[in-house]
């Protein structure tokens, strides 16, 4: 089934404009303009709502992620924000980086809401989920919420010491943390015959190991995903992928999925993820596919 996903209603954030390649975002109390490559028509706000922004960001010349933050006198580097959907209550640190992020996708809000609700779903008493990419852990905190036994994996120490901030911030505790490349844990685990009742995987397009392991979406995603088919449990689980990379597009997710996974068509969901502006344009963020038994 081909979806378009959306984030709810949610009081600390809001995409207030995107347009010339870039997009104004509210998160909590402060507004911040920051580059979006997707983002190729004409703004709906007037300039004067852009100057608002408490935080602007520049690229470097030359370089499509590196830059740097120019701040109004009242912004501050980090700040907490709150996220309450239903019985889902977590609470994020956001920071200015030098890559232009914040330290969360707002995107991925009805993801983690899959997340959550799967785990919660599962037959086995406490679920096992991997997540994969993990990044600073909002999925981590969205399965560990649900009472899941979660081991959240990325490449960089930094990260997931602010995965564990975000952690301690929303009262929970308990995850297990891995500073691993990906494809070799993965690697190891099937060999191990260990089985997960949900799996997670958010790739980048490109990145590094630990140890300099290279990671390139278009070669590895094939074998990464034939292999997380061996560790799914194959009586109760689910999966969800996200993809960001510029022209993968959902039917790249699809013809993978049902060579690999063979979950019929009508019971995977796959789509795109995509934010709303005040003027109702839609900002596409991403494709995706998750399915559960």
């Amino acid at each position: 089934m081909y979806s378009f996903l959306t984030t709810g209603t949610w009081p600390d954030y809001e995409l207030l404009d995107a347009g010339n390649f870039e997009k104004l975002e509210r998160f909590g109390n402060y507004i911040l303009a920051r580059p979006e490559p997707q983002a190729i028509w004409d703004p709906h706000l007037p300039a004067s709502e852009w100057q608002r922004a408490h935080a602007t960001f520049t690229r470097e010349k030359g370089s499509q992620e590196r830059g740097q933050w120019k701040l109004k006198p009242s912004m501050p580097e980090q700040w907490v924000i709150n996220y309450d959907q239903g019985d889902l209550r977590l609470r994020f640190r956001l920071g200015l980086s030098s890559f232009k992020h914040v330290g969360l996708f707002p995107e991925q809000d009805p993801n983690w809401r899959f997340i959550f609700e799967q785990t919660r779903k599962r037959r086995t008493p406490t679920p096992r989920v991997l997540n994969l990419f993990a990044y600073t852990g909002a999925a981590t905190l969205a399965a560990r919420a649900a009472g899941a036994d979660v081991t959240h994996l990325d490449s960089v120490k930094q990260v997931n010491f602010w995965a564990r901030d975000n952690m301690e911030a929303s009262g929970i505790d308990g995850v297990r943390w891995l500073v691993e490349d990906a494809m070799k844990y993965v690697r190891r685990e099937v060999k191990r015959g260990n089985k997960y009742q949900g799996l997670i995987l958010d790739p980048p397009a490109y990145g590094r190991g630990p140890n300099g392991e290279k990671w390139q979406l278009e070669d590895e995603l094939n074998e990464m995903l034939k292999l997380c088919r061996e560790l799914l449990d194959p009586q109760d689980h689910f999966f969800l992928i996200n993809l960001y990379s510029l022209g993968f597009s959902a039917l790249i997710l699809d013809n993978l999925t049902t060579a690999i996974f063979g979950v019929p068509a009508g019971q995977r969901e796959i789509g795109e993820i995509y934010l709303h502006d005040q003027g109702q344009r839609k900002l596409p963020l991403g494709t995706f596919c998750r399915f559960a038994n």
